[in-house]
Formats: structure tokens, sequence, C-alpha cells
């Protein structure tokens, strides 16, 4: 995932204050016609693939074929006229893929009001328009859970691009799967800077080998850090895709998106007519297929995968992650006993559970 695909944390307020309910819903003048707009490209093993695996799942489900232009760059320049192409041939239901077309999908929905848009990890909504993300946290919590069982040394290590809320809440989360099986675990983290950058991500990971670490996880967009720990002998989780496909004897499990769980619905809730998209944008979890655990790698013991089996059936349920009593590594209380964090606090997190060893 870029780093222009984050929702920063000026999104927030949109996020969290109260807005105003669209007046009606929307519907749609014609039987839909769907397209996707890919930021990069269909085959990039990360984040346009996941979309783009999700993609023929879609096409069955709704019996109809959803043709996808890719790189199409962060710029309304370039952005505007892809779309545009798709609705001079009457596609109504136009589908992004990046936060850097945040401001030109508002534009273009209020120039056709007769199209729907729906953009991930997008900003902006409107009457036409939905943006969505989803709850990663739920996934890496259960692949940490998976590292924690299988690390011989309790050191884990975790590959990441940018200190923000969305990666933020990844790490945690992983920690304190982790102490599910292990309480003493702890997770090193080493920032790249950059969201898609093997070379940094290779460095990364061989520097966690060196320390004795021996189970490398990661919130960067390629399978690096799962090839760095092959290599190396030791374990490894991945993001965006069941990386096993680049390293089958280390990866041990990923956190995935499954975009079609999602996307499925809310196309055919556009179809059906008087849709109404959030205020807020749509934030799935693993019960609205935003995201879930890609489960597991031959090496781990069956009575490891029940439990974190039973784990996301818990979450299925309602169960939330963050829940206090919680502190922070320096002792400070940021959640009071019983309190669970809301979704403001999450796209915030600018802090580290104990156990979380992080750059400063």
């Amino acid at each position: 995932m870029q780093l222009k695909k984050i929702i920063p944390l000026a999104a927030v307020a949109a996020m969290t204050c109260g807005a105003v309910a669209y007046a009606a819903g929307f519907t749609l003048s014609a039987p839909p016609k769907i397209a996707f707009l890919y930021f990069a490209d269909k085959g990039d093993g990360g984040w346009t693939q996941a979309f783009d695996e999700a993609r023929p799942k879609i096409e069955k489900a709704l019996n109809m074929k959803l043709p996808f232009v890719e790189n199409v760059p962060e710029v309304a320049g370039k952005i505007t006229p892809a779309a545009e192409s798709f609705i001079n041939r009457g596609y109504n239901v136009i589908i992004g893929t990046a936060f850097g077309y945040s401001d030109t999908f508002k534009t273009l929905a209020e120039k056709y009001p007769k199209v729907a848009f729906l953009n991930a990890s997008g900003t902006t909504n409107g009457a036409n328009l939905e943006s969505f993300y989803g709850r990663t946290y739920e996934s890496q919590y259960l692949c940490g859970m998976i590292a924690g069982a299988m690390s011989k040394t309790g050191k884990l290590g975790f590959v990441a691009a940018h200190p923000i809320g969305p990666v933020n809440w990844t790490i945690n989360a992983y920690e304190l799967g982790a102490q599910q099986f292990n309480p003493k675990a702890t997770v090193t983290v080493i920032f790249t800077g950059s969201w898609n950058d093997p070379v940094k991500e290779r460095a990364a990971a061989q520097a966690m080998a060196d320390q004795g670490i021996d189970v490398i996880g990661q919130h960067v967009d390629t399978p690096t850090p799962q090839i760095v720990a092959q290599e190396r002998k030791i374990f490894g989780t991945g993001h965006h895709r069941d990386l096993r496909e680049f390293a089958p004897k280390a990866t041990l499990c990923s956190s995935a998106w499954t975009w079609d769980k999602h996307l499925i619905p809310t196309l055919k809730k556009i179809a059906a007519g008087n849709w109404e998209p959030s205020p807020y944008g749509a934030f799935p979890g693993i019960k609205d297929g935003g995201t879930d655990i890609a489960c597991c790698g031959a090496s781990v013991p069956k009575d490891v995968v029940a439990k974190v089996m039973a784990e996301r059936d818990a979450i299925i349920k309602g169960k939330q992650i963050f829940t206090g009593p919680m502190k922070d590594t320096t002792g400070k209380e940021r959640l009071a006993a019983g309190v669970k964090i809301d979704d403001g606090g999450l796209w915030k997190m600018d802090w580290y559970v104990p156990g979380v060893i992080a750059q400063k």
C-alpha cells in the first residue's frame, strides 16, 4: 500500500465528527456497467494484484465482465481521462484503487451525478461516491499469534513503511497477537520510508535475521521480507496477499485483502437502487470482507491453527483487539479498563504497546 493510499490524520475529523446524511438514496439510470482504475500494474504482487484477483470473483457473482486500465497514477490529468474514457462508453460504476484519486473522484462524482464511484483507501465521499478501506489490524493480530507460537527466541521483527496510524495499528496488533502464545515476545520494527523498495526491505530483513529474530512480519508492498526469511531459514508473515507463492517454506500466513467479499454486496446494492453511501466511507473488517488471514503454512501445528481460528471467530462476533486496560511503551494509559478504541483512535494511533521496539 502506497503512502498516498493512506487516510491521513486530517481525515480523522471527517470520520469521527458528525456528518450530514444524504437526502436520498442513489439510483443508476441504466443497468450497471462497472470498470476499474488500477493504480499500478495488475501483477505487482501486492496491493493492485489483490484487486485484480478479486475482479474475476466479482465478475462471476454479477455475471458481467469488468474491464480495467492499469498504471493510472495519482494525478488528476491522468485519472480524469481514464475515468471519462469509460463513462463516455456507458460505464456508470467506476472503482478506483488509490488514496491519491480522492479529490479527483470527488470532482468526477459532482460532474457525473448519474455515475457511482467507489475508491479504495480514499478520503472523499458523497451522494454517489464512497471510499473504503479494511481493518488490517484484525488479520495482523492473527498473524502475530502464529508468529508468537512459531518463534523459538521470542524475538519477532516487522518491516514497515511509515510510522502512521494504519501501520502502527498493524504493529501493535501483531505484538498483542504474539503475546497470546508468548507473553514475553517482542516486535522490533524497522521503517523503510517507502511502500515499495525491495532494496531497503532486504536490508531491514537481513539486519533482523542478524539480530537473532526468527519471524519477520511486514506492512510493505513487496514479498522481499518473506524471500529473505526463506533465504535465512527463518519464518515470516506476509501482507496484501498470500505470499506463500514467493516463500512457501518461510511464510506462515499472510494478512490478505478480500475485496470481492466487500465489493460484491456493495455493487449489488448499487444495482438494486436507492444506494446510500456512508458519509464516513466503508471500513470493513474480517466479518464484512475487507481483510482476512491466509492461513497457514504446512509447518504451523494444528493446535495453533485451531486457536487462531477461534480468535478469528471471536473477532467476527465482535471482539475488539484494542480494549483496555492498555498502556503504551512509556507507561501512559491509552485505554482505561473495559474501554474499546474507536475508529478515530485507530486512525490517529501514534503509540506502541509494551513489547514493541520501534525507531524513535
